[in-house]
């Protein structure tokens, strides 16, 4: 019984996370932009300016880089 508890949890864990990657990915492919438009490099979770903005409004218009010097 205990390994079916096991079994089942480590089913769900993996359907969770591949859930939450793919929709992190969908963010880019819905609005046209690379992963790093938004987060400081790729692969982190660390957001510039523009992904603040966009968790904030969940729309990318309105949100706008800094401009560089």
């Amino acid at each position: 019984m205990k390994f079916v508890k096991t079994f089942i949890l480590f089913i769900a864990m993996i359907l969770l996370s591949v859930t939450w990657i793919y929709a992190k990915a969908a963010y880019s492919k819905t609005e046209g932009k690379t992963c790093t438009h938004c987060h400081t490099k790729a692969g982190s979770k660390d957001l510039n300016d523009v992904g603040n903005c966009y968790a904030k409004n969940h729309k990318l218009e309105g949100c706008k880089a800094p401009e560089r010097k």
